[in-house]
């Protein structure tokens, strides 16, 4: 598992499609509202509506968006971000934080949602994560003049200690054998660096998760921007320091658990232990 909970064809679910749209226009709107208008002068802002672009949102759902959150439009809804944490079936941590206008609401919902794992209360599994910087980033590959073997450079972590999950998560995509992916993470001043899956990187491209300090996110975002990789997700994020493997029985039913979480026009981010 990578730094925040995730499921392949989320985007292409055309009956959830309007409310991914829902939570990309939300995050545009709080990332306007909490700094520069400008996505050039706002990492935060540029990065989510890179996501929407990504998610194919209209061009002037994005703008309207943006002048939303800078109240540049009447009807500006204020909303506050609100954290969760407990525990799925088969006791997996997790951290779920929710953008919302109505807390009484949503904290009813989430009660609701937990109700098959077990709603602790705030710190009760923060302890269990690393409060980190992920900047997650793609760029198209350049044209081969001859084809890799498939002993390849595969990307590194740059720590001695670094998370077990990038060794497999480095077969996810043989886009990612053609980019020495370790020079450009030291280059940008990101500590680690593992593949986004398959399912995350557009055809032709490579893609990447950057791991850094808090207090580097910004300039690893805007190096990443300023040498042609374009930007999806730039965050503070909670990652396991511990993931827990389980069986696929058992892994299917944490991930029902989740997706259905993740289903709520609330929820902003999920992040769990599962390996």
């Amino acid at each position: 598992m990578g730094a925040q909970w995730k499921h392949a064809g989320r985007i292409e679910n055309s009956s959830k499609r309007g409310a991914l749209i829902s939570k990309l226009v939300k995050e545009i709107i709080v990332a306007a509202k909490g700094g520069d208008p400008s996505p050039d002068n706002n990492a935060k802002l540029r990065a989510a509506v890179e996501a929407a672009k990504k998610a194919s949102v209209p061009r002037e759902n994005i703008e309207r968006a943006i002048k939303k959150g800078a109240g540049l439009l009447d009807g500006t809804v204020q909303y506050e971000m609100v954290t969760y944490e407990g525990f799925t079936p088969h006791k997996i941590p997790v951290i779920v934080e929710c953008l919302t206008e109505n807390k009484n609401r949503t904290a009813a919902d989430i009660r609701l949602l937990f109700r098959k794992g077990m709603l602790g209360a705030i710190g009760s599994v923060g302890w269990m994560f690393n409060h980190q910087g992920v900047v997650e980033a793609t760029r198209p590959l350049a044209p081969q003049s001859s084809k890799h073997s498939q002993n390849s450079q595969e990307p590194k972590n740059l720590n001695t200690n670094a998370n077990a999950n990038t060794s497999a998560n480095a077969n996810t995509s043989a886009n990612n054998d053609t980019v020495d992916l370790e020079t450009i993470a030291i280059e940008a001043g990101a500590q680690n660096v593992e593949p986004l899956e398959a399912f995350e990187i557009p055809a032709g491209s490579v893609g990447a998760r950057f791991l850094c300090d808090l207090v580097d996110l910004d300039p690893v975002s805007k190096y990443l921007n300023q040498n042609g990789w374009s930007v999806i997700r730039s965050e503070m994020s909670f990652l396991a320091k511990s993931p827990t493997t389980l069986n696929e029985e058992q892994r299917k039913e944490v991930t029902d658990f989740l997706n259905d979480i993740d289903d709520h026009d609330d929820v902003h981010r999920i992040y769990t232990a599962l390996g």
